[in-house]
C-alpha cells in the first residue's frame, strides 16, 4: 500500500477548525439557573459539583444535552420526528460548540419481564446466532432460541398471481424459542378467586371485594348483574358449570344495560387487563395491596423459569444450552466463550467476548444475562448502558453521566474512574455530575454550582481546576477533604434480629444476628449480597419500614405536597377557615382553572415540531380558579402557600391563625431530611434523584415500625449534606428505632455502631459474612476490602 509523502516540515498555522475547542453556554435560565454562563473545554473530563438542588442537572442534562439532542432530531424528516420524543428548546441565550450528546443516565430500565440484561446489551442476540450455527441438535435460525419469539404454524389456500391466477395450498412454520406456558416471562400467575368475591353472596348482595368496584358502577358490577347471562340473585357458589364459565372466562360479548351498549367480559381476563397488565409500581397503594393479596407468581413449571421452549433448551454446545449460558455468572460465561475455538464463527466470538469482558471491566461480572433489567439498581442500570459505549469507534462526541459511582464500593470507584478517563482519551468530551471526591479529583475542569439549593442556587460559584476548587472557599471546596472520624463510643444493642440459613440469590446459608437499637451498616462490594440479605432475608412480620431505591412515580401534577399527604391537612385548614368544601383547594378537582385544567401551563402540540408549554393566561400559572384564590388562611391564598419553601411553610403553619399541627409534622420531617429549600408545589418531575429519595424517606418516617431499612441513603447527597443525614440517623436511633443501612459511603461506615461486611467478592465469589463488629475493629483488622478502604479514609 502506497502512502503520500509529507513535504512540509514546519508546523502549520492553527487551522480554523481547531479553534472550536469550547462548549459555550450563555444566559441559561432552565429551572433555577440564574443567567448562567460557562465555557467547558472539549475533549476533557469536566465534573459538575454542588449541593443537591443547586442546578447541576438543569445545566448539564436540561440545557446542554437537551439542546444537542433537539438539534440532532431536527435533522431527520418530519415523518421520523413524529415517532421521536419532542424536545422544547431550553431557555438559554447562546449555546455554541455543541457535539452529539450521548446521555448515560440513572433512569431505571423497563420493568417488562421479557427485558433482561442480555437483551438490552445485545449479548443475547449474539448468543442466539452462536447456538443457531453450532448448537446440536440444530433446531432452526436464531429466532428459535429467542424467548420473545413464539412458534407459529399456519396452513391454507393462497392465490398466486403468476400468469393465470391459481389457488394453491401452502403451509407456514416459524420456530420460536418462547415457552408456550409462560409466554417468555419465566413465571406464571395464579389468581386467588376468594380475593375477588364472596361466593356466599349474590351479585345483588355485593359479592365483589375488588377495590373500586361499587355496586352502582355501570362499567364493572352492573354489567355482570344486568347482562342477562347470570342470575344476579343467586349466590355465586350455586352457579352451574356454564354460568361459572361465563362469569369467569367468557370472551368479550356485547350486552345492553338500561339501553346502553356495553362489553361483557369474564372476570379473570377483566382483572388481568385492569390490574395485571399495568406496572405494579404505578398502581395506587391500596390497588397494589390488592394485587399482592389476589395474585401469586410462581416459577413456570414447564421451562423452570428459563423462559425458553423445550427445543431451545435441548440444543447444546459442549453440553451447555443457551438457557444454561444465560443463567451463568457473566464472568464464568466469558471463560466458557473463551474456550470455544470455531473458525467459522470467529468474528462473532470476538464480538461476544468483548461484550462479556466489558461487563467484568465495569464491575458487573457478577450479573447473569437472564437477570430481569427491571431488578437492576439505578447505578447498575447506568453501568449496563455504558457497555455499548466502551468499544464504540465514535470519537468527538459528548458523553453525559449522572453520578456514575452511585451504588459502587470504594474499590469499584477506581475502575469507574479509569473508564471515564479512557472515554476522554479517545477524544471525547465527558461531562459528569458527581458528589464523590474520588471522581472529582480526576477532573480536568470543575464547575461548582450553588451556593445553596432551589432558589438559593443556580449560579456558578467556581470554574477551574481541582486544586483551585480546594482553595476556592465554596461549599464543595470547604468540604472536599472532610473525613468522618470513628466514634469514640458505640451504642449497645437492645436485642437482635435473627436471620438463619439465608440463601436468596448468591447468599450461602448465611446466619447473622443484626443488632437492634443501634445504627447497623451492611457493607461489601457491589453484588456481594447486601440487598439479598437485608431486603430478601429479613423475616416477615418483623415490623420493618423499608426505604429502597425504587423510583418515585409522579406526573408533572404531582408535587411534594401531594406525595407526602401534606396537601390534605392544608386543604382542610383552608376549608374550615372559609366554611367551604376542601375539594375547592385541589388543582386536580373542583378548584382547578378550567383553561389549563389545573396544570398552570398549556401544552401546545406542534406536530412534527417540539411542543410548547406556555403559562396559562387565565390563572397566570397559579392553577386555581380566581374565586378560589379569594379564600385566605393566615393572610395567604392556596397558590401562595404552595409557592412557599418547606422552611417558610413550617413557620407559617406553626403559629397564628394558620396553626395546623398535622401539616407541621409533615413539614418537620421534610426539613429533617434536608429538603427545607423545596417549594411545596414544585413538580416531582423537576426533582433530582437525591431529592426524590429523601422525599421518600420523609414520607416513610411517618409509618409505624421499630426497624428502618435504608438502601444507600447517601445517593445524590453532597459532601456537606452527609453530616446532616448522619444527624438524622442518630435522631432515629435515639428515639428508640433500629436503623439498618446498606451503604458504600465511608462516612456512614465510620459513624456506625456495628458493621456487617459481605464478600469477599461479588456474585458467587460473595454471599458470605466476612466481618461483624465495630468500625474500629474493622479498621484495625484490615482483613477485607471494606476494612482497607475505611482505614485509608479515616487516616489510620
Amino acid at each position: 500500500m502506497s502512502r503520500a509523502k509529507r513535504t512540509d516540515t514546519q508546523s502549520p498555522a492553527l487551522h480554523g477548525a481547531d479553534s472550536h475547542d469550547l462548549i459555550r453556554v450563555h444566559g441559561a435560565r432552565v429551572n433555577n439557573l440564574k443567567d448562567v454562563s460557562v465555557e467547558i473545554p472539549k475533549r476533557r473530563l469536566t465534573v459538575f459539583t454542588g449541593i443537591s438542588g443547586s442546578g447541576k442537572s438543569s445545566l448539564v442534562f436540561d440545557t446542554i444535552a437537551a439542546e444537542s439532542q433537539r438539534l440532532i432530531n431536527e435533522t431527520y424528516s418530519a415523518f421520523v420526528q413524529g415517532f421521536m420524543p419532542t424536545l422544547a428548546r431550553p431557555e438559554v441565550d447562546v449555546l455554541e460548540g455543541l457535539t452529539t450528546a450521548i446521555i448515560v443516565g440513572q433512569q431505571r430500565m423497563g420493568a417488562d419481564p421479557r427485558s433482561t440484561v442480555g437483551t438490552v446489551t445485545d449479548a443475547n442476540a449474539m448468543l442466539r446466532i452462536l447456538f443457531s450455527r453450532l448448537g446440536k441438535p440444530h433446531i432452526g435460525p436464531p429466532g428459535a432460541y429467542a424467548f420473545n419469539v413464539p412458534s407459529v404454524r399456519a396452513s391454507g389456500a393462497i392465490t398466486v398471481e403468476r400468469g393465470a391466477k391459481k389457488a394453491v395450498k401452502a403451509t407456514f412454520n416459524r420456530t420460536g424459542g418462547m415457552c408456550p406456558r409462560c409466554e417468555g416471562r419465566g413465571a406464571v400467575s395464579d389468581i386467588d378467586l376468594t380475593q375477588l368475591y364472596d361466593d356466599s353472596k349474590s351479585l345483588a348482595e355485593g359479592a365483589f371485594t375488588i377495590p373500586g368496584w361499587k355496586s352502582d358502577s355501570f362499567w364493572t358490577v352492573r354489567v355482570y348483574a344486568e347482562s342477562g347471562l347470570l342470575d344476579p340473585n343467586k349466590p355465586i357458589r350455586k352457579y352451574t358449570k356454564k354460568e361459572m364459565q361465563d362469569f369467569l372466562y367468557r370472551e368479550p360479548t356485547k350486552v345492553k344495560v338500561e339501553g346502553v351498549n356495553l362489553t361483557y367480559e369474564g372476570l379473570i381476563p377483566k382483572i388481568q387487563k385492569s390490574f395485571l397488565s399495568k406496572d405494579k409500581e404505578a398502581l395506587q397503594p391500596h390497588i397494589r395491596a390488592f394485587v399482592d393479596r389476589a395474585v401469586t407468581f410462581a416459577t413456570c413449571p414447564e421451562c423452570d423459569g428459563t423462559r425458553l421452549s423445550e427445543g431451545a433448551r435441548s440444543s447444546k454446545i459442549k453440553r451447555i444450552s443457551i438457557a444454561d449460558a444465560c443463567a451463568m455468572q457473566i464472568s464464568d460465561l466469558a471463560a466458557w466463550v473463551r474456550g470455544l475455538d470455531e473458525p467459522s464463527v470467529a468474528p462473532l466470538l470476538t464480538a461476544l467476548q468483548h461484550t462479556l469482558d466489558s461487563f467484568e471491566e465495569i464491575g458487573l461480572g457478577y450479573l447473569s444475562l437472564n437477570r430481569s433489567s427491571g431488578t437492576l439498581s439505578g447505578g447498575e442500570a447506568q453501568r449496563v448502558k455504558m457497555i455499548r459505549h466502551l468499544g464504540s469507534p465514535l470519537t468527538d462526541v459528548t458523553y453525559v453521566f449522572d453520578e456514575p459511582t452511585a451504588g459502587l464500593h470504594p474499590h469499584d470507584i477506581e475502575r469507574m474512574n479509569d473508564l471515564l478517563l479512557r472515554l476522554r482519551d479517545k477524544g471525547n468530551t465527558v461531562l459528569v455530575v458527581e458528589h464523590k471526591p474520588e471522581t472529582i479529583a480526576i477532573a480536568d475542569h470543575v464547575v461548582d454550582l450553588g451556593p445553596g439549593a432551589g432558589t438559593g442556587g443556580g449560579t456558578v460559584c467556581f470554574e477551574g481546576t481541582v486544586e483551585g476548587l480546594r482553595s476556592g472557599g465554596t461549599v464543595t471546596g470547604r468540604h472536599f477533604d472532610d473525613r468522618a472520624a470513628l466514634k469514640e463510643t458505640v451504642r449497645t444493642s437492645t436485642g437482635t434480629l435473627e436471620i438463619r440459613g439465608a440463601t436468596a440469590n448468591n447468599l450461602r446459608k448465611v446466619d447473622v444476628d443484626v443488632p437492634l437499637g443501634v445504627l447497623a451498616v451492611v457493607t461489601g462490594v457491589a453484588g456481594s449480597g447486601k440487598s439479598s440479605l437485608v431486603h430478601g432475608s429479613i423475616p416477615a412480620g418483623a415490623g420493618v419500614v423499608s426505604v429502597d431505591q425504587s423510583a418515585i412515580r409522579g406526573s408533572r401534577r404531582s408535587n411534594p405536597a401531594t406525595y407526602t399527604g401534606l396537601l390534605d391537612p392544608i386543604r382542610k385548614a383552608f376549608a374550615k377557615a372559609n366554611g367551604v368544601k376542601p375539594a375547592l383547594f385541589s388543582a386536580n378537582s373542583e378548584g382547578a382553572c378550567p383553561t389549563c385544567n389545573g396544570a398552570g401551563v398549556i401544552y401546545t402540540d406542534l406536530a412534527m415540531m417540539a411542543g410548547v408549554a406556555s403559562t396559562c393566561e387565565e390563572c397566570e400559572g397559579k392553577r386555581y380558579l380566581a374565586s378560589v384564590l379569594e379564600y385566605h388562611l393566615g393572610g395567604r391564598d392556596i397558590s401562595e402557600v404552595l409557592a412557599m419553601s418547606v422552611t417558610e411553610a413550617e413557620e407559617f403553619f406553626g403559629a397564628g391563625e394558620a396553626h395546623t399541627p398535622a401539616a407541621q409534622r409533615v413539614l418537620g420531617r421534610l426539613a429533617d431530611v434536608g429538603l427545607g429549600y423545596l417549594s411545596l408545589g414544585q413538580p416531582l418531575t423537576t426533582l433530582s434523584g437525591g431529592e426524590r429519595q429523601r422525599l421518600k424517606l420523609a414520607t416513610h418516617m411517618a409509618e409505624k415500625g421499630g426497624i428502618y431499612v435504608l438502601d444507600e441513603p447517601t445517593t445524590g447527597l453532597h459532601l456537606a449534606d452527609v453530616a446532616q443525614l448522619l444527624g438524622l440517623l442518630d435522631r432515629l436511633v435515639d428515639s428508640g428505632k433500629s436503623v439498618i443501612v446498606i451503604e458504600h459511603h465511608q462516612a456512614v461506615m465510620a459513624h456506625a455502631d456495628w458493621i456487617i461486611d459481605l464478600g469477599p467478592g461479588a456474585g458467587h465469589d460473595g454471599g458470605r459474612i466476612v466481618f461483624e463488629g465495630t468500625p474500629a475493629d474493622l479498621v484495625a483488622a484490615r482483613s477485607t476490602l471494606t476494612g482497607e478502604h475505611l482505614s485509608a479514609y479515616v487516616g489510620t
